[in-house]
């Protein structure tokens, strides 16, 4: 059986003895709190404040928790709201569409699947949830390099890797694609990523009008586009998707 790390196990005690309690605690108090030296308790608070989950305060030199904590618990609550309320809707979307129906999220430079319906029909289909997606071929990938400015930067910065001979890669005609899609309110993928499959997909905003996902169907090319084209009717639906998850967040109609 493998053994806990003890130096790990001290700061997460340490963090929830901020998290609780009085608001700032002085060296001694959470030393004395956990049993720890003093030397030993200095040197995991100088760790955790480095890093940003602890943050010390200038004139009495207490500690408490510290921003990069908080912002992680937001990314938390925040993704499994957004997953919570687009649920039914991406149900639906899965059942009109008859096909299948994916949920993504920035996520170390590519778009986290956080949730994924099924195609709804026998076929054996694998569950993607927990997967990533490239950011600048996929239709989901486009969908937030064009609406969130940190997925822009990543995209641009990043080495566009071409998967098959439609894949765009130039940062011109990137660039250029990516002002298609907010000008239209949808990307599309055909054959971009995987060769046979086609994908649509559009943003989903939260109660500050802030893009904290996107949802897109995602089938064969023969199924999902007509003449080469997306069928206008599933574009329709997936917007329709995205902006029912976004006023369910609180965002209002758009």
């Amino acid at each position: 059986m493998a053994k806990n790390i003890q130096s790990l196990e001290r700061a997460a005690a340490m963090l929830r003895l901020l998290a609780g309690g009085e608001r700032r605690l002085g060296l001694s108090d959470i030393s004395s709190s956990l049993g720890l030296a003093k030397g030993t308790a200095h040197g995991i608070l100088r760790t955790l404040q480095h890093e940003g989950f602890v943050e010390q305060d200038t004139a009495s030199g207490r500690y408490q928790l510290g921003a990069e904590l908080l912002r992680l618990g937001n990314s938390y609550l925040d993704v499994h709201e957004l997953r919570a309320r687009a649920l039914v809707w991406t149900d639906d979307l899965a059942r009109s569409s008859g096909e299948s129906v994916h949920l993504g999220v920035l996520h170390q430079h590519g778009v986290l699947i956080v949730h994924h319906v099924f195609r709804p029909d026998d076929s054996r289909q694998v569950l993607e949830v927990g997967a990533m997606q490239p950011l600048h071929s996929t239709a989901l990938g486009k969908v937030l390099a064009a609406y969130d400015p940190v997925a822009h930067s990543e995209a641009a910065e990043m080495e566009r890797r071409s998967f098959t001979p439609r894949t765009v890669t130039g940062e011109e005609e990137f660039e250029s694609l990516l002002d298609l899609v907010r000008a239209q309110g949808w990307a599309a993928d055909v054959e971009e990523t995987w060769e046979g499959v086609a994908a649509v997909a559009a943003p989903v905003h939260d109660r500050r009008r802030m893009p904290v996902g996107a949802v897109a169907v995602t089938g064969a090319v023969e199924r999902v586009c007509t003449g080469g084209e997306l069928r206008p009717e599933l574009v329709a639906a997936v917007r329709d998707c995205a902006r029912a998850v976004s006023r369910d967040l609180g965002a209002g109609r758009f």
